[in-house]
């Protein structure tokens, strides 16, 4: 159990944080809900019970992946992460169909819902946490991706680094990003149905974000059964290739494979050097390029082989580093 505790600690910081502030959210919902009746704020409702549920599952899976291998499991945990996103999101799943039956029967009978005071205070107040949730998981996108911005940045470039932020980071902001629109959207809805009266569109809204949470459902699933099997991140493979052939002592690149494992990525490679160095140079030689790897972002294993320089040349694919990465890291001393 205090290992249990001790892992914890290192879990991702944005999901639990989202996770503790959808929690209080989904109570001032559902407790506006249980006064008004009004059906958008039923939809809201589900929308933070889902991705609170979601984000309490994805702290305790990204801090479980982090255990270090065993007898058992030798390979580590760090798919554990992507396995126990699959299972989140059927949470959502299930939140987002009982969402759209809700505002389907809206749509096709409305009924008026009372307190609309309370609806529009609440709503009002819930835009206004999940757009700070919103901004610190923009912030985290950046600084996992290592890119620095002003003020807006993480609303603004955010987006064009997703691609490089961790599995847990990036669910936390898409949830938060679709629970900000959703919420605008479902006071748009209250307020016309209050001066408009019709009664209608809160139904449409609630189908609306019911639509957008299961967006969210397929954009994670898909990514995370692609990390469960194991896929293989192009850019950084692309990134470790200059970072390798950058290096004086390396002739060619022979193989090289770049492998998700949850919020980390394995490294296997085998380089073409110097048939001339002595077992010593190049045994040193083997732990200076593991200790550059390793010091890339996000990697966490490595395995370095050598081949003799046969003079041909392997590595072809090498193309243009892409700014969304870093800059090449040097190893700590």
């Amino acid at each position: 159990m205090s290992e249990f505790f001790t892992l914890l600690k290192g879990g991702n910081k944005p999901s639990l944080l989202a996770a503790v502030m959808n929690t209080v959210i989904a109570i001032m919902k559902g407790i506006a809900f249980f006064f008004t009746g009004n059906v958008a704020m039923f939809a809201e409702t589900m929308h933070s019970i889902g991705d609170a549920a979601n984000q309490y599952f994805v702290f305790i899976g990204s801090a479980l992946s982090k255990k270090a291998p065993t007898q058992r499991f030798p390979n580590g945990f760090g798919r554990l992460l992507n396995l126990v996103l699959l299972g989140a999101v059927l949470v959502v799943g299930i939140m987002a169909y009982e969402t759209i039956v809700e505002g389907w029967h809206q749509l096709t009978h409305p009924v008026e819902a009372e307190g609309f005071i309370i609806s529009v205070v609440v709503l009002s107040i819930a835009i206004i946490l999940e757009f700070a949730v919103l901004y610190k998981a923009g912030k985290e996108v950046l600084h996992e991706a290592g890119v620095k911005g002003g003020i807006m940045a993480p609303v603004t470039t955010s987006f064009g680094h997703l691609n490089r932020a961790k599995p847990a980071t990036k669910l936390v902001f898409m949830e938060d990003l679709v629970a900000t629109s959703g919420g605008v959207l479902a006071l748009i809805a209250v307020l016309i149905a209050h001066f408009t009266g019709f009664l209608a569109i809160e139904g449409a809204a609630s189908i609306a974000i019911g639509l957008m949470m299961f967006y969210v459902v397929m954009k994670v699933f898909l990514e995370n059964a692609r990390g469960a099997i194991g896929e293989t991140d192009e850019q950084m493979v692309n990134h470790i290739a200059h970072v390798l052939l950058d290096h004086p002592g390396v002739r060619d690149i022979k193989e090289l494979e770049v492998v998700k494992e949850g919020e980390f990525l394995h490294v296997e490679t085998k380089i073409e050097i110097d048939p001339e160095l002595s077992i010593k140079e190049a045994d040193e030689l083997q732990d200076l390029l593991a200790q550059l790897i390793l010091s890339q972002p996000s990697v966490d294993d490595v395995l370095v082989t050598f081949d003799a320089d046969d003079g041909e040349t392997h590595w072809k694919h090498l193309s243009t580093r892409p700014e969304s990465l870093p800059p090449l890291r040097e190893p700590k001393a």
